[in-house]
């Protein structure tokens, strides 16, 4: 996958940004990103589109940013010239399509049809923008729609918002999300950064989802562990499941049987998209130890635990079940 795609998929957020005042965009790239989301598709609807563009990557290296609304080759000159490092088209438009493809760039076209998707395989693209989103189908359609396209991921837009997007990152074959609902038209005329910074903090809470998945207690060898998880189940009722590793007391309490990461145990905090988390929480400086992340058939994350202790205990990342 193109590597600006890869971005793309561990952001997870793709705020879709309308402005009418260049001036506001450099602010407007920071706040985002002090939210967690360094990303922004500035879409071509307004005459200041390429200009906020050209501020943002100059002023906000550290955001991704794209054009959003191209429908012709000119616009496709004009965004690359202003810094945009993706594209995206609210329908397929082949001419557009093969003329980014020639300069380099990625574009996402907008397709709801499977004869949209296979004109999109036939010119060699990987991922495409569903849009509108919810209009067409949501979920259930991508699902659907995306079976005999095994290879292909999907940008759905248009009517996603900090209560659906959760069911949507869960999906496999969802690339990112594009929303609005972050970077309102009143907030950017507003000038209210903060309230934008807090919106897309909240969003990102939206969509990873982190929630206590159970805590994991040291103990000496097998036969301390099945009596102390035998304790809790006949105490609060908990069943006992007695495993290979561990003894579990209901689904919260693990306790260990062997040696495991943690002195005195660990903390699983699970979340809708592993990859996505970690990513998340390596850009406010959090480090992974990636090479023993534990992995499906198909080789993503389940499980992955950051590098440092928090008072004895280790803390990992966990799938949650979709």
């Amino acid at each position: 996958m193109h590597a600006v795609l890869e971005k793309l998929e561990k952001i997870g957020i793709v705020p879709v940004i309308k402005i009418d005042d260049a001036e506001k965009a450099a602010p407007l790239a920071k706040a985002l990103a002090g939210g967690g989301i360094p990303c922004a598709e500035v879409t071509f609807r307004t005459a200041q589109g390429a200009e906020a563009i050209r501020r943002m990557a100059r002023e906000a290296p550290e955001v991704l940013v794209g054009a959003g609304t191209v429908l012709t080759t000119a616009q496709v000159d004009q965004a690359i010239d202003a810094g945009a490092q993706f594209v995206v088209s609210p329908g397929f438009n082949r001419k557009v399509v093969d003329y980014c493809a020639g300069k380099g760039i990625p574009i996402a076209p907008g397709c709801s049809s499977p004869s949209d998707i296979e004109q999109a395989l036939e010119a060699g693209l990987e991922a495409v923008k569903f849009f509108p989103a919810e209009q067409a189908g949501g979920l259930e359609y991508i699902k659907a729609v995306s079976a005999p396209y095994p290879g292909l991921k999907f940008m759905p837009t248009g009517g996603v918002n900090a209560g659906n997007i959760a069911k949507y990152i869960a999906f496999e074959k969802v690339l990112a999300c594009g929303g609005s609902w972050m970077v309102g038209a009143d907030l950017i005329g507003a000038g209210d950064f903060e309230k934008i910074t807090a919106l897309s903090r909240e969003a990102m809470q939206s969509m990873l989802g982190f929630a206590l998945a159970h805590v994991g207690i040291a103990a000496g060898g097998g036969e301390e562990a099945l009596k102390a998880a035998g304790a809790f189940g006949a105490m609060f009722g908990f069943p006992v499941r007695d495993g290979r590793s561990s003894a579990f007391a209901g689904d919260g309490i693990e306790v260990l049987k062997a040696a495991a990461p943690g002195a005195k145990g660990h903390i699983a905090i699970g979340t809708n998209s592993v990859p996505r988390a970690a990513a998340y929480l390596e850009r406010s400086g959090v480090a992974f130890d990636h090479a023993g992340a534990k992995r499906d058939a198909k080789g993503n994350a389940l499980a992955i635990y950051m590098k440092e202790e928090i008072l004895g205990f280790a803390v990992h990342l966990l799938q949650k079940a979709p």
